[in-house]
């Protein structure tokens, strides 16, 4: 019998933590399109400047060529969504998402998000529960880090070192 493995997800306060959590997944082998990032707009505005070139903000999408944007978001989107690549922006929500989460509600289109950040969130299949402590948490500024773990000790692992990186709400 197979075990299913729950995606593991984390809030982060600052980018340097976000950043620590990310380059984690990378050390280990997970790939960009492996790992959702979800913040507010306001705090991707405040922790990521246009035409970055270290850490998170090492690729700059060139215009809309790298991500998708819904609504009338004109420019580049830099930093972390750059490096993860499928990027979404959700003007009326103020909500911006990178990995799969992305790509799954792009694919349903932004007129399917209808319940705010809580919405989009159980709509691309994070527990309610999780979710609401997550909106909570972007609410708040901070940056969530989202991915399914391969196997159990990645899953323990993982969550431990976020821990230690001083995430909150780690499930």
């Amino acid at each position: 019998m197979e075990t299913k493995i729950n995606d593991l997800s984390g809030s982060f306060k600052d980018r340097k933590s976000a950043e620590r959590a990310y380059n984690r997944l990378k050390e280990i082998g997970y790939a960009d399109k492996e790992i959702d990032i979800m913040m507010s707009d306001a705090t991707h505005k405040k922790f990521f400047k246009k035409n970055e070139v270290d850490g998170l903000g090492s690729q700059v999408m060139d215009g809309m060529g790298a991500g998708s944007a819904i609504g009338g978001v004109a420019g580049a989107i830099v930093g972390i969504l750059a490096a993860v690549g499928t990027s979404l922006v959700i003007p009326g929500l103020g909500l911006v998402l990178a990995g799969p989460i992305a790509l799954g509600l792009a694919g349903a289109g932004a007129g399917g998000v209808t319940g705010g950040v809580l919405g989009a969130l159980v709509g691309a299949g994070m527990p309610k529960e999780r979710a609401e402590k997550h909106e909570k948490n972007i609410r708040e500024g901070n940056i969530v880090v989202n991915f399914t773990p391969r196997s159990i000790a990645d899953h323990s692992t993982i969550g431990n070192d976020w821990s230690m990186y001083n995430a909150s709400d780690v499930y």
